[in-house]
């Protein structure tokens, strides 16, 4: 088995191997550029069953990365989703993978018009920390069914998932199909410049710029993963406890160290009070006490625990009301647990109101009218997701055709990155391209066109010396 970067302590190991790895790669695509349909469903079925064998190793790792991590969180948020994706994929991808017919005009008749899906080549693909196994998995599976070889950067606050990834990844693949690498800044830096076939990125907007500038280099197509503030509207006369329950969960899980997950909610001025009160029980509800609660996760590292107390701390000096919803009124100095903060009273000079938060912290934005709450969104960047709470259709039709999301859910949080026929994707940004279902296909494939034309050729009408009579009434019946 080849060493890691966690073994050898050396990025320029690491950025060596990488070298190695990424020229395995190419060499064993372009012996082999066309996997069969069975080929690439048994490859899904393995690293399904791969999975599910070690779901224990790899919950118990990241529990370890992060210091408290819900078992049951992983099992909801990273095995089953990546286990639900890999079986649709291996459900569909015989039907993905058909060339399709497309349109002839009788101006080129006959002929034969088809598009062929031919995967790309080798892949790279940049994972965080937040979600390690889902965010490795679901691009390493949907590049199967595409054909592709791929190459996984994970980050370097996941050391112990790295580690159970990669063994789980070598009793399935070789590492000319399938690899695992890790690393700081430098390894990030050198992944992100070779000259993959494609790029995936999933991140922060800021280094996901940097990101895009290294792959231009190249001329590498990027799909990009970010953030931004993706606010969850509350929208007049709806159903406040059913708004708060859903906000609470989507807000809660993982610590609120989720890409999508609410950022701040938009609510009717007259409701704000209530709603914190709302929150304060349904929390409450969820978990009767944080710190010693297996069930609420930890923040992942000091740096980031340290990042959002701060972020609370200027909040509240610049004028904010900030109330911590600590339903035992616990101390959590000596840990990384740090239960929600609704920040009321935000103004735009605060700091959590300009990036975003990726923890528990929620600012509450009071509006006077739901057009009120359109604009407000409207004159921010485009968020990764959008929330709307309204059993009301006119509402909901509105704020749909009047905002830009990567992706909605309507009187939910978070579950529309569930469901399996859906493109997943950001706009501006929070990001660019698709993944996940059909979409994540096709995007990892060449959508080659290919026009076909037997022994009787048509074109040779058109063909020099020009301004013959069959040539004018080709122009007269065609240009019209």
């Amino acid at each position: 088995m080849v060493a890691t970067v966690t073994d050898l302590h050396t990025p320029d190991r690491e950025i060596e191997r990488l070298r190695t790895l990424f020229i395995q790669q190419k060499q064993a695509f372009r012996s082999h550029p066309m996997p069969s349909p069975e080929e690439r469903v048994e490859q899904l079925r393995r690293l399904k069953q791969g999975l599910i064998d070690n779901q224990d190793k790899l919950i118990s790792a990241v529990n370890q990365d992060f210091s408290c991590r819900s078992k049951d969180e992983t099992l909801v948020a990273e095995i089953m989703i990546t286990v639900e994706s890999i079986n649709y994929m291996i459900n569909n991808v015989r039907k993905w993978m058909r060339p399709s017919r497309r349109h002839v005009s009788m101006l080129f008749a006959p002929s034969y018009n088809q598009v062929v899906y031919q995967p790309l080549g080798v892949v790279g693909v940049m994972v965080p920390w937040n979600y390690p196994i889902q965010l490795a998995l679901v691009p390493l599976a949907t590049n199967l069914a595409a054909g592709n070889r791929t190459m996984i950067k994970m980050s370097e606050f996941t050391p112990a998932t790295n580690k159970a990834l990669k063994l789980l990844l070598d009793e399935i693949f070789d590492e000319s199909h399938a690899a695992i690498i890790e690393g700081e800044v430098d390894v990030s830096t050198a992944f992100s410049e070779k000259p993959w076939d494609h790029l995936i990125f999933t991140g922060s907007t800021a280094v996901g710029k940097h990101v895009m500038a290294a792959a231009a280099k190249n001329l590498v197509p990027v799909t990009l993963e970010l953030g931004g503030k993706s606010p969850a509207i509350v929208a007049p006369n709806t159903n406040l406890q059913h708004a708060v329950d859903r906000i609470c969960f989507g807000k809660s899980l993982n610590a609120g160290q989720t890409c999508i997950a609410p950022d701040y909610v938009l609510i009717p001025e007259d409701q704000e009070e209530a709603f914190v009160k709302a929150y304060q029980t349904s929390f409450a509800k969820m978990y009767p006490k944080v710190r010693d609660n297996n069930d609420y996760t930890a923040i992942i590292n000091d740096r980031q625990h340290q990042r959002l107390q701060a972020w609370v701390k200027d909040a509240e000096e610049k004028g904010a009301r900030i109330t911590v919803v600590n339903p035992a009124k616990e101390n959590f100095s000596g840990t990384r647990k740090m239960p929600l903060h609704l920040v009321q009273g935000a103004t735009d000079d605060m700091t959590v109101l300009q990036d975003e938060i990726f923890g528990p912290i929620l600012p509450l934005i009071p509006y006077k009218t739901l057009e009120d709450a359109i604009d407000y969104v409207n004159d921010r960047d485009r968020p990764l997701a959008l929330y709307l709470f309204s059993y009301d259709k006119e509402q909901e039709h509105r704020v749909l055709n009047r905002t830009h999301a990567g992706g909605v859910s309507v009187n939910d949080t978070l579950m529309h990155i569930a469901q399996d026929d859906m493109p997943f994707g950001g706009i501006g940004p929070s990001g660019m391209g698709h993944y996940h279902g059909k979409e994540g296909f096709v995007a990892l494939s060449k959508a080659k066109p290919v026009h076909r034309k037997g022994r009787f050729n048509s074109g040779k009408f058109i063909y020099p010396p020009y301004g013959t009579a069959i040539q004018k009434l080709i122009y007269k019946i065609f240009i019209r």
